[in-house]
């Protein structure tokens, strides 16, 4: 490729260059390539077109040297992360995507077919397109504290295309290939430690990082010379590989239905690499990834990831960091499930003291060894010391008093979902706190500006609106009321930031984001039940979407009594859109919490009990028109949502759904897929996004 350059002229470079390092023991040196980006390890090195060819040249000047072996390595913490996403996301035509794909199978099959022995000295992160380079070499060794190391192609809607998917099964075997490809990448892009790497049989050594490149050398020599033999595992290219291949199948289907190409191209590149002739497997990976990159799933995929990895590291309409107070102290009211929750995060991230309240001496007890239960776990499992789990426990206290909140900088409230009883709540810490104290409330979809109406500092008060389980979504939904000002704001941001959560800003409007979205949606499915469609019809309806459950399994792990709250407070505010069911009503009243029963064998049928309770009508929906309807809602919801200024832009939705609702990467988020669908101007006369955002460049 030389027109490279001009071709995808905002790519980071990644230099390849070449020593010739003496060691003892060899007669003549070793040729040792060093890939390097230039930034610090903030922004990890990357393959994109000059960057192969500068680790193209890079073997051409080792080979000059005839060595005594070849060994690549990358900067500190880093040995490389996989293809240069922006210039795939660039490639407008299908011969540039064939032409980025040969390049990378051309350039690293010169490692594989090596008549010098190839080292890889894996000395930091490795994903992608980087343990695909450390996998055509011969020979692998891995620093200890390398932080990730996986194949996540096929979490953003690809696969691994520069020999993953021929070289991994043919190392340690299809089965444990089609974990990590496919099972690891589509369960939230699982990462390896180490320790797997090692057991798996990816890597042949793994050294301490302190001496990493000395002991790499030093084993380097061993091998060389004869002294030290590798062993690998004996494949077996009979029926285990088609059995791996079968469980591969049948997780890809469960978890995206066929709406994602990556994985499916996976499953069947996985099945080619069974016959190990790499002029044959290169040749379809080549060919399929271009296929895969000019398709608009990979594009959403894509987009996802930007979203992800940019837009949510800087939180649009965010103020002035500068503005935000720091924060010595927090304040939990309520000692419940969602409270302690809350109070393990704060200590465990901010490290300062966190003490909870709660109207009884049971209840304050309950939650503070709640918290120091879960450290103990940690403890238990070597993510803490015992010295740090000493102090973490220290730091949380209980009180029946909120005068114990007198120091504090930020009190959280998450009490009872009644605005009522959180007004008097935030009455009561104001008298207590200090006039500058940041009072958070976790509401679900109350509003802020009428929770502080009646307060004497309004300005003070926002709403920060986590998702359940607390420790493992990622976002934060930021609320600003009425009255907040931009220092509690900023504030806020900041505190989400040390949290290690994705801030969102979202104006105050009821539910705010992703409970509005999905109390819209789940009331369509609900709302064609009442008509008479049967449960299973429409509970399968959106499967052709790939989400990540059903929509009643969402209602089971939302919880119905949440979900109908939510509903109520969503009619209350927009009665023509949300209805309030009569057999949800039922439903919780009854204290049911699933419409689905499972047998010991895992069938899955409904409840007889949900179905004598709930009144069905007699106009049932065909699964298309549940669907339709669905889809329809939604893109009306969202263009409303817009309009209204809930948030700055349609990306800042996206980006709620995928990190607090579980939307799929391959979907690219709400909007790119109402779009690709043609629901968006059929429903609302528009995209939501421009061409070419999400899609294959016009």
């Amino acid at each position: 490729m030389d027109d490279a350059k001009a071709l995808f002229p905002d790519e980071v470079v990644t230099r390849a260059v070449t020593r010739l390092v003496p060691v003892p023991g060899l007669d003549r040196p070793i040729a040792l390539i060093t890939l390097d980006n230039g930034h610090d390890h903030t922004r990890p090195s990357t393959f994109g077109p000059q960057s192969m060819l500068s680790l193209d040249a890079a073997l051409d000047e080792a080979f000059a040297a005839q060595p005594s072996a070849i060994a690549v390595t990358g900067k500190p913490f880093i040995f490389a992360v996989g293809a240069d996403l922006t210039a795939v996301e660039k490639a407008s035509a299908r011969e540039q995507a064939l032409a980025i794909a040969k390049l990378g199978h051309d350039v690293f099959r010169r490692f594989t077919d090596s008549a010098i022995p190839t080292f890889a000295f894996v000395n930091g992160a490795v994903m992608g397109g980087g343990l695909e380079l450390a996998l055509s070499c011969h020979y692998r060794t891995l620093s200890s504290n390398a932080a990730a190391i996986a194949f996540p192609e096929c979490f953003l809607g690809l696969f691994p295309g520069w020999g993953g998917t021929q070289l991994l099964p043919n190392l340690i075997g299809a089965d444990a290939a089609v974990t990590v490809i496919i099972e690891n990448a589509l369960n939230q892009n699982k990462m390896l430690k180490p320790a797997q790497a090692a057991q798996l049989g990816i890597v042949d050594e793994v050294f301490g990082s302190a001496d990493y490149l000395e002991q790499s050398l030093a084993w380097l020599v061993k091998v060389v010379r004869g002294e030290v033999t590798v062993e690998r595992k004996e494949i077996d290219r009979g029926d285990a590989w088609d059995a791996a291949l079968a469980r591969g199948r049948a997780f890809v289907e469960a978890k995206t239905h066929g709406a994602a190409p990556g994985p499916l191209k996976a499953i069947e590149l996985l099945e080619l690499a069974k016959q190990n002739d790499l002029d044959l497997g290169y040749a379809a990976e080549t060919e399929a990834l271009a296929d895969v990159v000019m398709t608009d799933e990979l594009r959403s995929g894509l987009y996802s990831f930007n979203l992800v990895q940019k837009r949510a590291k800087r939180p649009a309409g965010a103020p002035d960091k500068s503005l935000a107070r720091q924060v010595t102290k927090v304040g939990v009211v309520g000692a419940g499930l969602m409270a302690s929750q809350l109070a393990l995060l704060f200590v465990r991230r901010l490290k300062v003291p966190v003490v909870l309240t709660d109207i009884d001496q049971a209840r304050v007890d309950k939650g503070v060894g709640y918290v120091h239960a879960e450290v103990d776990k940690l403890l238990g499992k070597k993510r803490v010391s015992p010295d740090e789990a000493n102090r973490l426990k220290a730091l949380v206290s209980g009180s029946l008093d909120k005068a114990a909140f007198a120091d504090a900088d930020f009190v959280i409230e998450a009490v009872f979902e009644e605005l009522s009883v959180k007004q008097q709540v935030f009455a009561e810490v104001e008298e207590h706190v200090s006039a500058e104290c940041v009072l958070a409330t976790n509401t679900s979809s109350l509003s802020i500006t009428e929770m502080s109406a009646k307060l004497a500092h309004p300005e003070r008060v926002v709403g920060f609106h986590f998702f359940n389980p607390v420790a493992v979504l990622p976002l934060l939904e930021i609320v600003r009321g009425e009255q907040t000002d931009d220092a509690t704001l900023a504030t806020a941001f900041s505190v989400g930031k040390q949290l290690k959560k994705s801030c969102v800003l979202v104006k105050d409007a009821p539910a705010f984001v992703v409970n509005r979205l999905l109390t819209r949606f789940l009331g369509e499915i609900i709302g064609a039940v009442d008509k008479g469609t049967p449960f299973e019809v429409a509970d399968r309806a959106l499967n052709p979407l790939g989400l990540p459950m059903s929509p009643m399994v969402l209602l089971q792990l939302v919880g119905p009594a949440v979900a109908l709250h939510v509903s109520e407070t969503m009619h209350g505010a927009f009665p023509d859109r949300f209805a309030v069911s009569e057999n949800m009503q039922r439903f919780v009243a009854a204290g049911k919490t699933a419409v689905w029963t499972w047998d010991a064998q895992g069938n899955q049928t409904v409840d007889p009990e949900v179905a004598e309770l709930w009144q069905g009508g007699d106009n049932p929906l065909s699964e298309e028109q549940v669907r339709e309807n669905a889809l329809s809602a939604l893109a009306e919801e969202i263009r409303l949502m817009l309009d209204e200024g809930v948030v700055a832009e349609a990306q800042d939705i996206d980006l709620c759904m995928l990190l607090g609702a579980g939307w799929p990467f391959w979907l690219g988020g709400v909007t790119p897929y109402l779009d690709r669908s043609g629901v968006a101007e059929k429903v609302t006369g528009k995209r939501f996004l421009a061409k070419g955002v999400a899609s294959v460049p016009a």
